[in-house]
């Protein structure tokens, strides 16, 4: 009987049926948006947790490029700097009742150009891919808005309510500039209503079953803790150790946290995922999907023995990073030290976190202390008007993929929107492949042509919807 309801419940287990609809096309200047991504691009815009080794100069370049480039935006939208590296439009609309915010960053991390195969602050075109650091995190996207907004002001169009484009010049660093935005807002009472901000993006082949391109909208994201472990001791000559040392008793504890991982937590994004793309997938995870209140053990433990991003989407997961002990080869360490970056699942906080590893350790001689971090980010709805619209832009822009719900695993500054708005969506409006990704904060960044009018094509959709 059991066997059969399974099966049952698994036949049933289709996607809903897809509504056929007649999409428009839209229209820009393709060759401008290519044109002024470059431009961006040659703009060293790197920031760095000790302010002093920015370069304010590269900044300021950036800023005044975009009066260049957008001339239209800067003459039609009211500018104001809020914050460090805060760069903020107000379009008004019709009504100022409510207010979308559509974010991005222009700062980008550090360079190793010596693993770069081209320049990657040259802007170097090869065929139709533009190379260099920020094209795809996210100067993209930045510049997709506003080739939208420059695009739709000149055709005389007005949106039905206010919108905010909110850039910020630190989000690499998690600085200040996002908060003080937010904090801002609040005080002027905008009803932000909307938040669309980088995240999730068009891929394939990344969900056990399913062939099928998939656009995933991050709905949250996962917090962030990174975790120093210390032991001290008393030093001495390596040639008479203790019988514990301070290296070795911190690889015991390293060996106790990574064997016992987090319980398995499914929240809301997690089963919208699995919900939707289960659907999608072969007979035998249809079987499971179909069926969470009796396999969840099995994907649990699925998780936990083979890591990755499946595990991620059910659990905190923890990650050692850095180890130090002693500068001597024949030295024993009066003080060694090791780091652990977690992620941490909706629900879950920074203080749960390192009370789980506390006890897990199980060792007094093991002092834990927080670096830095963040809880999760607040659960944004799907069961409303701004879920839709954002869900409709993206299938009109990407009318072959499945869109999708999901949490995401990286942080951003749309966190901090959480305390004014339960609408925040995460969406990267380009497809990218898994090598593409790999690319994000690593050697070789770079975007193809159509990546680069993919954001553009969502943005106009999107903007025209608010």
């Amino acid at each position: 009987m059991l066997t059969l309801i399974l099966l049952l419940r698994a036949l049933m287990f289709k996607p809903e049926a897809k509504e056929e609809k007649v999409v428009e096309p839209v229209s820009f200047d393709k060759e401008k948006a290519v044109h002024d991504l470059r431009e961006m691009v040659l703009c060293k815009t790197v920031s760095n947790a000790d302010y002093s080794l920015e370069d304010d100069a590269e900044f300021k370049k950036f800023e005044d490029k975009l009066v260049e480039l957008f001339p239209v935006v800067h003459a039609t939208c009211v500018k104001e700097n809020i914050g460090r590296r805060g760069i903020v439009f107000h379009w008004k609309g019709m009504s100022d009742e409510k207010a979308t915010v559509l974010m991005s960053h222009f700062d980008v991390v550090e360079v190793d150009e010596s693993g770069w195969e081209k320049e990657p602050f040259a802007g170097i075109i090869e065929g139709e891919t533009l190379w260099g650091r920020g094209t795809l995190d996210t100067k993209s996207t930045l510049n997709g808005c506003l080739q939208a907004v420059e695009t739709l002001i000149k055709e005389g169009f007005t949106p039905k309510n206010d919108i905010y484009l909110c850039f910020s010049g630190d989000e690499e660093i998690s600085g200040p500039t996002c908060p003080a935005i937010v904090d801002e807002f609040a005080r002027r009472g905008v009803n932000v209503q909307l938040v669309v901000d980088e995240g999730g993006a068009v891929v394939q082949n990344v969900f056990p079953g399913v062939k099928d391109r998939v656009a995933v909208i991050g709905i949250a994201e996962k917090g962030m803790l990174n975790l120093s472990y210390t032991v001290k001791s008393k030093g001495g000559h390596a040639s008479s150790p203790p019988a514990k040392t301070p290296i070795g008793i911190l690889s015991k504890a390293c060996c106790k946290v990574e064997a016992k991982p987090f319980k398995a937590n499914f929240t809301a994004p997690t089963l919208a995922l699995f919900d939707t793309l289960g659907r999608r997938s072969t007979f035998l995870y249809r079987l499971i999907f179909a069926n969470m209140w009796l396999f969840k053990p099995v994907l649990s433990l699925i998780g936990k023995m083979g890591g990755g991003e499946i595990n991620a989407l059910m659990r905190t997961t923890c990650a050692f990073t850095q180890m130090k002990g002693s500068n001597g080869r024949n030295v024993l360490p009066a003080q060694a030290e090791m780091l652990s970056n977690f992620r941490i699942m909706t629900g879950e906080t920074m203080e749960s976190t390192v009370e789980y590893v506390k006890k897990v350790i199980n060792d007094d001689r093991v002092e834990l202390n927080i670096v830095n971090g963040n809880n999760p980010s607040v659960v944004s709805r799907t069961d409303c008007e701004e879920f839709e619209i954002v869900k409709e832009a993206v299938g009109e822009t990407f009318p072959d993929a499945v869109v999708t719900p999901y949490l995401m695993f990286a942080c951003s500054d749309s966190q901090h929107y959480g305390r004014i708005s339960d609408k925040v969506y995460r969406f990267s409006a380009q497809s990218m492949s898994a090598e593409e990704r790999r690319t994000i904060h690593g050697h070789n960044e770079r975007i193809t042509f159509k990546g680069i009018w993919e954001a553009v094509e969502f943005y106009l959709r999107l903007i025209k919807k608010c």
